[in-house]
């Protein structure tokens, strides 16, 4: 077997996500195809590049020399290939971009719309870490970062150079049983909750502070917030155990319902991140304008949340790009 580019590509997606199922997930291939290619590419260079241990995988020092030489090459091979586009007058789109994302409504309508516009596959990477999500861009590991962040702020760090956009703004809203006193109201006062036990997912920023700020405003101390997986959070709700925060773009579930908070003390902002260097900066406002329809399409499926919105009108969908 001859050794070519697309068998670099998979040692070096081997060595970087320390995994070969993780290296098979970012190239977008079955994990056996993966096995069975590194299997191949090693019998052509005469002995394994890897070796596997409990905590992932790990190069041998063939695999080094072999890691050392790819990572020359691969951005040879992009960069001529780049050149020779630019000189015959071509823009070559990729087939597929690398998407981080945080819980929200965004994403699979932003799978759905690439695919349909040009074929783009979309290749997902989860965190509940919108910080995470940025680092990974900037190290050019991600294409684009669908991330939701607190107030005025931006995730990553200051100097990582990344271009932010904003998607859109959601107001948070309560969840609450549908057997709880209030579950009938048109919006809630965070003092009528006063009493109440939160639960809220895991994330990094500065929401929690903010949602203290605006319960000390409304004159009360928080007694407990619970930090949740989602599935866990949903539970507590529909047992009465607790009182949920969430974006107003939130699905309806059974025996839930989702109330505006008065004043729309709690705002959350949705923000797409890419290096401005990177492969995917020539498409970014392409891809701005699809994740901005697909939050729309989100937040038209509830019509409450709409409607408050013409009274609110800091929040929900945001105007075409021009």
């Amino acid at each position: 077997m001859n050794l070519e580019v697309r068998h670099l590509r998979v040692v070096c997606a081997i060595a970087d996500t320390g995994s070969v199922t993780k290296a098979a997930s970012l190239l977008g291939l079955a994990q056996p195809a993966v096995t069975a290619q590194l299997q191949r590419i090693e019998r052509a260079l005469g002995g394994p590049l890897f070796e596997r241990g409990r905590r992932g995988v790990t190069p041998t020092a063939l695999g080094e020399l072999v890691l050392t030489r790819a990572r020359v090459v691969l951005p040879a091979m992009k960069g001529l290939q780049e050149d020779a586009a630019r000189l015959a007058g071509q823009v070559v789109r990729p087939n597929q971009w690398r998407i981080g994302a945080v819980n929200g409504p965004i994403l699979g309508g932003l799978m759905s719309r690439l695919a349909e516009s040009d074929g783009t596959q979309v290749l997902t990477h989860p965190s509940h870490w919108a910080d995470k999500l940025a680092e990974l861009t900037a190290a050019g590991k991600l294409d684009f970062c669908v991330v939701g962040v607190c107030g005025d702020t931006v995730p990553g760090a200051p100097d990582d150079g990344l271009v932010w956009r904003e998607i859109a703004i959601d107001a948070i809203f309560v969840m609450l049983p549908e057997s709880h006193p209030l579950a009938d109201s048109w919006e809630v006062d965070l003092a009528d909750l006063a009493e109440a036990q939160w639960a809220s997912m895991p994330g990094d920023g500065c929401f929690g502070d903010c949602f203290a700020a605006a319960c000390a405003r409304a004159g009360f101390a928080p007694r407990t917030m619970h930090e949740m997986d989602f599935g866990n959070a949903l539970d507590a709700v529909q047992a009465g155990h607790a009182v949920g925060l969430c974006k107003a773009t939130f699905r309806r579930v059974d025996g839930i319902v989702t109330l505006p908070i008065a004043g729309g003390p709690l705002r959350w902002r949705h923000l797409l991140g890419w290096h401005p260097r990177g492969e995917a900066a020539a498409y970014g406002d392409a891809v701005l304008a699809h994740a901005r329809a697909a939050y729309a399409e989100s937040a038209a499926r509830n019509p409450h949340y709409l409607k408050w919105c013409e009274a609110n009108p800091r929040f929900g969908p945001p105007l075409p790009i021009a």
